[in-house]
């Protein structure tokens, strides 16, 4: 038999050319196609994450009394952890 690529001779039940690589027959199964979402909707979730973030951090600084301000904190911690695990899970999804 002889390379359709590049003409060398090789073996009747040669899977690929030695030469050049290519492959003496069309592939059985096709690759899985990748499913595109679309990264815009990502960076809208982090922009809007951000900005939550940014928001709380102003207020705790602006809050005189420490029990609010623990409270807060808290409220920063829960939501950072929540946008984290999030995004962590949707790009698990893909």
């Amino acid at each position: 038999m002889q390379c359709r690529k590049c003409g060398a001779q090789i073996a009747d039940k040669a899977l690929i050319c030695y030469k050049c690589g290519t492959a003496t027959t069309d592939a059985k199964y096709q690759p899985a196609r990748i499913a595109t979402s679309s990264s815009r909707t990502g960076l809208i979730a982090t922009v809007i994450a951000l900005a939550l973030i940014v928001v709380l951090f102003v207020m705790m600084g602006r809050v005189a009394t420490a029990e609010t301000s623990n409270y807060l904190r808290a409220a920063a911690v829960v939501i950072a952890i929540l946008i984290v695990a999030l995004r962590a899970y949707a790009r698990r999804r893909r």
